[in-house]
């Protein structure tokens, strides 16, 4: 059984950066109902819930979503989507900015850590600044950057290596399965935060996805350090008393 408080030290740490390190969700809402109601698509809940993680292009070209197969039009729907997003005022989550301000608090932290998201390089290049996050020295891994998108491990790979750091001695923080998948099947240790989904959607997640190796309810619950060489985390990882979810 886990201790209620648990210390790892990594060499590198990769965040996602949607239901992570920001909250985005008035918007992506806003945005799903706007196409769902444009492709015909039924509720837009489901939808948001079933593509949480994904990058987009994935998802309009999905064919059971929007069946966007033209590229022209692809690229086009993917910036009016992600223009809807940043229109609804995305912030930054609870404890984000402080915990990116302790690993930039120390030369040798600030360049061990980078942003991986399933978001263009025109979406994070605008709501990185907005959202007062600090840009990584390292740059950050968009879709953009990558040919397979999470649940594929390629975005995580892709981040280590822009590090210079053996991804198994990485931690992905994420709140998305998708995400999950994508840095236990990279071979990273990875930290789930309940900012989007329940606990128990990664207590009890599939073999596929695996469970994470930590879950906390958002990064409240995680301090940072450098000790010999590495960064020490000290991870709280009981339940708070009220339901953190935000989708």
């Amino acid at each position: 059984m886990a201790l209620p408080e648990e210390i790892v030290a990594v060499d590198a740490i990769l965040f996602d950066l949607d239901g992570t390190l920001i909250d985005s969700t008035p918007g992506v809402i806003s945005a799903w109902k706007t196409f769902a109601e444009e492709y015909k698509l039924g509720s837009h809940l489901p939808i948001v819930q079933k593509t949480h993680g994904r990058r987009l292009a994935d998802t309009l070209k999905d064919e059971t979503i929007c069946n966007i197969q033209d590229k022209d039009l692809l690229d086009s729907e993917i910036l009016r989507f992600e223009d809807l997003v940043i229109q609804g005022n995305p912030v930054a989550l609870e404890g984000a900015i402080e915990f990116l301000a302790q690993l930039d608090s120390h030369h040798d932290m600030r360049t061990r850590w980078t942003i991986v998201t399933s978001a263009s390089r025109y979406y994070a290049a605008q709501c990185i600044p907005k959202c007062k996050i600090p840009v990584p020295t390292s740059g950050f891994v968009t879709a953009d950057d990558v040919s397979e998108g999470k649940p594929k491990p390629t975005p995580y790979l892709e981040g280590a290596k822009k590090l210079g750091i053996d991804v198994t001695k990485c931690l992905v923080i994420e709140d998305a399965p998708s995400g999950m998948q994508a840095g236990n099947s990279a071979g990273a240790k990875t930290l789930a935060v309940c900012t989007s989904h329940k606990r128990e959607d990664f207590e009890n997640c599939s073999e596929e996805i695996k469970r994470p190796t930590y879950i906390v309810d958002d990064l409240t619950r995680v301090r940072v350090n450098w000790e010999n060489g590495k960064i020490q985390l000290t991870i709280d990882t009981r339940r708070g008393p009220g339901e953190s979810a935000i989708l």
